[in-house]
């Protein structure tokens, strides 16, 4: 997969559900509509969490990349 381009990065390594989906929903709110924010977590669940967070809030999951020790998501603020 190629690089995905991002406008903000969210640091949310260390953070429990719901944290690092409440820093993502701040940082969209304040981002134009098609600019993309990266997030990064360790929490093992945040994959599912941002599939379900994009699907209700209607921004685009464009990327979700797994290393083991941290998972990046890429989201299209809509």
């Amino acid at each position: 997969m190629t690089d995905v381009t991002f406008d903000q990065v969210v640091e949310a390594q260390n953070l429990l559900c719901p944290l690092p989906i409440l820093r993502a929903k701040k940082a969209l709110s304040a981002m134009d509509s098609g600019q993309v924010l990266k997030v990064i977590t360790t929490d093992p669940k945040a994959m599912g969490d941002f599939q379900a967070f994009c699907a209700q809030s209607k921004n685009e999951l464009i990327a979700q990349r797994d290393s083991g020790d941290f998972a990046e998501h890429y989201i299209k603020r809509r």
